[in-house]
């Protein structure tokens, strides 16, 4: 068994997403038995262990009852993920952040279908936007209930059953005969996909090591976010062309697919279940019956229900607690719910243009376009990071992670800025989506940093950090489209932009403070990591 080494990095989670998931463990060591890290190879519970595995498993801490990785390199353990190739590490990563990408992307399915959705239904403007409000009102709500099952049953459980849901509870929307169903069901598929968002995180980490898990888990991270702009593209060639109904029926049809890949292509990745199953199996072909785990005691003295109760209370704690956590929390809720708002600021701006209804699916592609670049700008970014590591030796300060996010903060407003002075009718069209494009890429980067940092930050109540940032970031982006058209028709629409834009200069000190003074206001919490000064 390698030494223990500290993994802040690895539990990344939005919940999405209304965003990346949330690390659904308390404690980040890789290298434990009962840590929040490592995988599963889905043929290895039937299939016998290697002789040399067998003797090489039970011993630590001079426990050779105790089962446990083999001894050396990571590769030495074919059910260790960290020993994996690179293709399957990869292919994980890749597994996952579709499914979170073809979640958030549904929430936003319905940005360009209102029309039909308020001739069918017979309901108001404001009523239909519910079906994107509730969406994502229990994608944010989702994590606090489901995200603790994963600590007693693994991630691949949870990924099967939540995508499961998420796809049966797809139907009902599909075909709903009145706004009652359609509405129930919107929020019920939300919630039950939010519990993958918040669950991958944690899988993506458990495939690398920490000097290698920067540019994985921003592909991650940003997966959740780049979904609600590809969601309106869709959108509007879907209802350009075909009834609205087709927008969930191409999601039925998108969630079967994935979930399909998540049963072939999403293994294990949880190390107390990978070897709570190699125990049963040693148990069972050796027929001593004092062979365990440790995940196995563990979970014999937890209880279910009282996990999930203080994953539902323990984020409120903190976002009263901790103001550092509370801004950063309001700072990612007010980008949210600036995205999600443009799904209804651009169909008023582009349609001055004559756009129709595909055209305005298409002018969502600057915001894409931008977090593609910010997720381009990783490498750059990752070497920084490595540098102030180096210059710590060995160890960084999760202030360290900041910079991305000062750079996110400069950007937004000249973004916002010149989106509302160039949304003018007189201004060709595409000076707005270039705009767009820096909307993006400072969404892109802010994220990035912001969860990292969080994670680091409050690496003993990670998961509850995420979720309390993850319940806010939600709630706002639920409310905002509900109030975004009123808005732009009382301000116009370079007035509301232009307001958006300077909430957000509100915001630009944060990370530059933060970065000064995190480590001084972390010492004075009982719930940051403060070794790290």
């Amino acid at each position: 068994m390698r030494p223990t080494t500290s993994r802040s990095d690895q539990s990344v989670s939005l919940a999405a997403t209304s965003g990346p998931s949330t690390p659904t463990a308390e404690h980040n060591d890789p290298h434990h038995p009962d840590a929040a890290t490592s995988s599963d190879l889905e043929a290895s519970p039937t299939a016998p262990a290697t002789p040399a595995i067998e003797k090489q498993q039970q011993h630590l801490h001079g426990d050779d009852k105790l089962v446990t990785w083999a001894h050396g390199p990571p590769e030495a353990d074919p059910d260790n993920p960290l020993g994996w190739s690179k293709m399957r590490k990869w292919g994980t990563v890749v597994v996952v952040s579709a499914a979170s990408f073809c979640v958030t992307s549904t929430s936003s399915i319905i940005s360009l279908a209102y029309d039909g959705i308020m001739q069918d239904f017979k309901i108001s403007k404001i009523v239909s936007i519910l079906g994107l409000s509730l969406f994502v009102a229990g994608l944010g709500l989702g994590p606090m209930f489901l995200a603790p099952l994963s600590e007693f049953y693994g991630r691949r459980p949870i990924y099967l059953c939540s995508f499961s849901a998420f796809f049966l509870l797809g139907f009902p929307v599909s075909f709903a005969n009145n706004p009652a169903v359609f509405f129930i069901f919107r929020f019920l598929t939300g919630f039950g996909g939010s519990a993958l968002l918040s669950v991958a995180g944690g899988s993506v980490s458990d495939c690398f090591d920490q000097r290698d898990l920067y540019i994985p888990m921003a592909v991650f991270t940003l997966s959740p976010f780049l979904g609600p702009a590809s969601g309106s593209l869709l959108s509007g060639f879907i209802n350009q062309n075909v009834q609205w109904r087709w927008s969930f029926w191409v999601i039925n049809i998108w969630s079967a697919c994935t979930l399909v890949a998540i049963y072939f292509f999403a293994p294990e990745t949880y190390a107390p279940i990978i070897l709570a199953k190699r125990a049963r199996r040693l148990r069972k072909q050796t027929g001593d019956d004092k062979l365990y785990a440790q995940h196995e005691r563990n979970i014999g003295q937890k209880s279910v229900v009282r996990t999930i109760a203080t994953s539902c209370t323990r984020p409120f704690e903190l976002l009263i607690n901790e103001y550092m956590l509370a801004l950063l929390c309001i700072w990612s809720a007010l980008l949210l719910g600036l995205l999600y708002l443009l799904f209804i600021a651009f169909p008023i701006v582009f349609r001055q243009h004559g756009f129709n209804v595909q055209e305005v699916g298409l002018s969502f592609v600057g915001i894409g376009l931008g977090q593609l670049v910010a997720l381009a700008s990783m490498p750059y970014w990752a070497r920084k990071y490595a540098a102030a590591r180096e210059a710590g030796g060995g160890v960084a300060p999760p202030e360290a992670r900041l910079p991305v996010a000062m750079a996110g903060a400069l950007i937004m407003p000249v973004g916002l800025f010149a989106f509302a002075f160039t949304s003018y009718a007189s201004v060709p069209w595409i000076v707005p989506i270039l705009a767009s494009i820096l909307i993006g890429l400072a969404i892109g980067l802010t994220y990035i940093s912001i969860f990292s940092f969080t994670v680091d930050a409050y690496r003993p109540v990670a998961a509850s950090a995420m979720a309390a940032n993850s319940i806010v970031r939600s709630s706002w982006a639920a409310a905002f489209p509900l109030f975004a058209g009123q808005m732009y028709s009382g301000l116009g629409v370079v007035g509301a932009s232009a307001l958006l834009a300077g909430l957000n200069v509100l915001m630009v000190p944060l990370p530059f403070l933060f970065y000064r003074y995190g480590a001084r206001i972390r010492a004075k919490s009982k719930f940051t990591n403060s070794a790290q000064t």
